[in-house]
C-alpha cells in the first residue's frame, strides 16, 4: 500500500494566512518533494453546509475562491487530485456506514466539535439562551463525515493544524472499529502531519485572539489587496505594556513577532532590514527596549508582500480562465469517484452486503428454499 495524503478546506470564504502557514504551504512542499504516491486535496462543501444550510449560495460562490487560492499557492493539478466533496457520492454512503460505529457520547466528547459549537452559537439541547440556536445533526456528526473523506482514498497522512488532532483520532477509532468488527484490513489508520514551526500551528488573528477567523474579522487573506494588508498589519496587537520606544518589550503573545516567526527568513533581513542578521537579533533588541512597534510592523509588511505577491500574480492569471478552473475540479472529482468506488466496494465485501456479487449467498439461499 502506498503513501497517500488527504487534506482540504471548507469553502466559506477566501483562504487566509492561517490556512497558508497551517497547511497550504506545507501541502505545496509535500507535492513537490514527491515522497508520496498520491495526494488528494478537496473542497469540503458538504461540511460547510452543516452550518450554512440556510445560505447555500455562500458555499456555492466560495468554491471558486478556495480553488483559486489552492492553485495560486502552487498546488499543481498534474500532481494533486483537486476535488469537490459533494461530487463524490460514495463519501455519503461511507459516512452512513461509519455512523453506526460511533456513539452520541463519543461525539459529545470531541473537543473540536465543542469548540466549533461554541463559536457558532449552537446549543446541545441541555442549555439554551436567546443567542443560541439548535445544533444541526449534520454539524454534530461531521467528524464521521470527515472520517469518510480520509478513508475513501486510504490516506496514510493528513496534514492539518493542531486543532484537528481530535478529529484524526476519532477517524482512527472508526477505522479500528470497522476493521475489527468486519475482520478485515480494508481501511487504513491515518497519521496527522503538523507544521514543524510551532508558530504555524495556530496563527492568531490580527487582534491577538487565539483563532484567526473570517467571522471575527481578524484575518489577512491570501488575495488581500496590498494596501488593505498593510492597514491590517499596522493595526496589529503587540505588547500593551510597550508604551514608549525605550521601554522593554515582550515577545510572548506579541502578534507581530508570532507572524515573523511564521513567515520570516534570514534572507529577509539582508533584503529589507540589514541592521539585523536574523530574527533573534531583532527580538533581543525589542526585549531590551529602544525599538518601536511600527518599525517591526513595517518590516513584517515587507516580508508579507514578498511572500504574497507571487500568489496574487498566479491568482490573477487563473482568474482569467474560470471555466478552466472548474474543469480541473470536475476532472479531479471524477478521479476521486473512481478511487472511492473501489474502497466502498471493498467495504461492502467486508460487511457482506454485496448481495448481487455474492454467488455463495445466492446459491445458499437457493438451496434453502429449493423444494
Amino acid at each position: 500500500m502506498g503513501r497517500i495524503i488527504l487534506t482540504g478546506d471548507r469553502p466559506t470564504g477566501k483562504l487566509h494566512l492561517g490556512h497558508y502557514v497551517g497547511s497550504l504551504r506545507n501541502r505545496v512542499l509535500l507535492q513537490n518533494e514527491g515522497n508520496y504516491d498520491r495526494m488528494f486535496v478537496f473542497i469540503a462543501d458538504v461540511q460547510a453546509l452543516t452550518d450554512n444550510a440556510d445560505n447555500p449560495e455562500k458555499v456555492r460562490q466560495n468554491i471558486i475562491e478556495v480553488a483559486l487560492d489552492y492553485l495560486s499557492c502552487g498546488l499543481d493539478p498534474e500532481k494533486v487530485t483537486l476535488f469537490i466533496q459533494s461530487q463524490v457520492p460514495q463519501l455519503h454512503e461511507m459516512t452512513q456506514f461509519f455512523s453506526n460505529l460511533v456513539t452520541v457520547q463519543r461525539l459529545q466528547r470531541n473537543p473540536t466539535v465543542k469548540t466549533e459549537m461554541a463559536l457558532r452559537g449552537f446549543h446541545n439541547g441541555e442549555t439554551q439562551d436567546d443567542n443560541q440556536r439548535g445544533l444541526p445533526v449534520g454539524f454534530f456528526t461531521y467528524p464521521i463525515s470527515q472520517a469518510a473523506d480520509i478513508c475513501f482514498c486510504k490516506a496514510t497522512t493528513v496534514p492539518v493544524g493542531e486543532d484537528q488532532e481530535p478529529m484524526i483520532e476519532q477517524c482512527r477509532e472508526i477505522v479500528r472499529s470497522f476493521n475489527s468488527i468486519y475482520k478485515c484490513d480494508v481501511l487504513v489508520e491515518p497519521e496527522i502531519l503538523l507544521p514543524s514551526n510551532m508558530a504555524c500551528r495556530r496563527l492568531p488573528g490580527t487582534d491577538g485572539k487565539a483563532k484567526m477567523s473570517k467571522s471575527l474579522g481578524n484575518c489577512i487573506y491570501l488575495s488581500e489587496d496590498p494596501k488593505e494588508m498593510e492597514k491590517k498589519v499596522k493595526g496589529m496587537f503587540t505588547d500593551p505594556g510597550h508604551l514608549r520606544v525605550e521601554d522593554p518589550g515582550k515577545i510572548e503573545g506579541n502578534t507581530v513577532f508570532t507572524y515573523l516567526d511564521a513567515f520570516c527568513e534570514d534572507g529577509d533581513f539582508a533584503n529589507f532590514w540589514p541592521e539585523y542578521q536574523n530574527l533573534e537579533e531583532l527580538k533581543d533588541h525589542y526585549r531590551r527596549g529602544g525599538l518601536g512597534d511600527m518599525k517591526c510592523k513595517k518590516f513584517l509588511i515587507q516580508v508579507l508582500h514578498d511572500r504574497l505577491e507571487p500568489i496574487r500574480a498566479r491568482r490573477h492569471a487563473y482568474e482569467q480562465d474560470i471555466a478552466g478552473v472548474y474543469d480541473i475540479l470536475r476532472k479531479g472529482s471524477e478521479a476521486a469517484c473512481e478511487v472511492a468506488a473501489q474502497t466502498l466496494h471493498e467495504m461492502k465485501d467486508a460487511m457482506k452486503i454485496n448481495y448481487f456479487d455474492d454467488a455463495a449467498l445466492i446459491a445458499e439461499q437457493a438451496a434453502k428454499y429449493k423444494l
